[in-house]
């Protein structure tokens, strides 16, 4: 039984090439955004007032394909073996690898809220309440990362 619990821990594998396709996705996706920035920043001679906002859009989506590389690294270092990349880029434990998770969730939502507060739909009470919702969400992501961190480095590792 021990066997086939030890060599199962190669099924992560399925995870790892599974987000290691999703970053090669997401990093095309992101150069498409960053080619069509381009050209929305050349074809308004560099005076929309929304380029900013563009280019910060083009960097989180650069930054989502890039976490998800960590991700697999992560995944793969935890139950493979060593990955090879610095120790501060890659988890090495499950509560490590959601607190990664967490700062991109925490990351996207202040991007989209970024978006809106540019955007002259919502009313100003409409943008306080999302405002309000999204810092609540991230206090939450927050305090859930550093109590795990502080749990797991309370818990020594068990051979």
């Amino acid at each position: 039984m021990k066997t086939l619990i030890s060599q199962s821990r190669y099924l992560s594998l399925i995870a790892v090439i599974t987000l290691l396709l999703t970053f090669v996705l997401a990093l095309l996706w992101s150069v498409a955004k960053a080619v069509a920035a381009g050209y929305y920043i050349v074809s308004s001679y560099g005076q929309s007032p929304a380029i900013a906002l563009t280019l910060i859009n083009v960097v989180d989506s650069f930054l989502i394909a890039i976490v998800l590389f960590l991700l697999a690294a992560s995944i793969y270092g935890i139950f493979i073996g060593d990955s090879g990349l610095p120790a501060r880029l890659v988890a090495r434990d499950l509560p490590g690898l959601k607190s990664k998770l967490s700062g991109v969730v925490i990351l996207v939502m202040a991007v989209r809220f970024a978006e809106i507060l540019f955007e002259a739909v919502f009313k100003p009470l409409e943008i306080l309440y999302l405002g309000l919702a999204t810092a609540a969400v991230a206090g939450v992501l927050i305090a859930f990362s550093r109590f795990a961190a502080e749990e797991s480095a309370e818990r020594p590792d068990k051979p």
